[in-house]
Formats: structure tokens, C-alpha cells, sequence
């Protein structure tokens, strides 16, 4: 079995009072055995290479260096970089300026479709929601992500732990290291 290039979004790092520096963050995983591992912003993405198949199992090991290093209890999703390269190279709508190109990531593909029902028909002038291959795509207006009809189910179901979301350059600034 040849190793597998994840990556790793931690939701809720650096915000508030969860702080953890990202170069440390990186040595504790490399620590736990991880290889080819790299920090990307400090918003809680990491790429690295494992020879586990399991996201759920990468997940837990590591959210288990993370509770067990900094004493926070963060979500943890894993995603492979293809899915990662293919959601950004499908992105459907217009990358503009004034606007924020979004790619949502779930542990469970039934929270995508909760999330994506639940928003129920939303204004084309305002935002749009597509899926994508085990992703859902946003597109919003810079600064009212929290506003929206897609943001305020968003940030409910946010809350459950079970999705997390990265705008395009972010994601394009991990393929790169990816």
C-alpha cells in the first residue's frame, strides 16, 4: 500500500481561545508519526502523508494529539487532496471580487444534504449553493456569509461540528504545498 497525501481542516482554530501555533501543531503530528507534514495559514490546515486509508482514523489520531498536546477538543475532518483538487477545479460559479467562493466539507455526506435542504430556495442575486463530489459549493457576498439564508443554516449546523468550510485561495494555498 503506497502512502496517502490528507489533508487535515481543523474547524474553530484560532478564533476566540483556541490558540495553537501552527509550527507546533505541525511538530506534534510529526511526532505522532505522521509524515511529510506541513501547516498551511493559521486557520488549522494541514497536509500530510500517511499510509491510513481511514479518514475517520486519521481524524481521531489526530484530534487525539491535539487534546492531548494543547488541551482543546477540536473537530477534525480529513479529506484526500484529490477530492481537495477536484473541488476546486469544479468550483461552478464566478470567482469576483466582491464575492466569497466557498467549498463546505462534511464528516458525513448526509450533513451536506441536511445542510442543502434545509437552506431550502434561496435568491440567486444574493448567494447560490451546489454540490459537488462529496462537497457543497457557496458562493456569498464579502461580508454578509453570516447573514445570508445559506449562512444562518450554515452556522447552525457549524456549530454541531459536523462541517467546516475553506474559501478558494485558501485551498489553493494548500494544494500548493499539497
Amino acid at each position: 500500500m503506497d502512502p496517502v497525501r490528507w489533508v487535515v481542516l481543523l474547524r474553530g482554530v484560532n478564533i476566540g481561545n483556541v490558540r495553537i501555533a501552527m509550527k507546533e501543531l505541525g511538530e506534534a503530528i510529526t511526532g505522532h508519526g505522521f509524515a511529510g507534514v506541513r501547516t498551511v495559514l493559521a486557520s488549522g490546515n494541514v497536509v500530510l502523508t500517511t499510509d491510513a486509508e481511514d479518514p475517520a482514523r486519521i481524524a481521531a489520531d489526530v484530534h487525539r494529539v491535539i487534546r492531548e498536546r494543547f488541551g482543546f477538543e477540536i473537530v477534525v475532518l480529513t479529506v484526500p487532496v484529490p477530492v481537495v483538487r477536484t473541488a476546486v477545479e469544479e468550483y461552478p460559479f464566478p470567482r469576483v471580487e466582491d464575492r466569497h467562493a466557498y467549498v463546505v466539507f462534511a464528516e458525513r455526506m448526509e450533513a451536506l444534504a441536511e445542510l442543502l435542504e434545509a437552506a431550502g430556495a434561496l435568491d440567486p442575486a444574493v448567494e447560490q449553493v451546489a454540490t459537488g463530489e462529496g462537497v457543497l459549493y457557496w458562493d456569498a457576498p464579502r461580508g454578509e456569509t453570516l447573514t445570508t439564508a445559506f449562512g444562518r443554516h450554515y452556522g447552525a449546523r457549524q456549530k454541531s461540528g459536523a462541517v467546516t468550510t475553506r474559501n478558494l485561495n485558501t485551498l489553493e494555498k494548500i494544494l500548493a504545498v499539497a
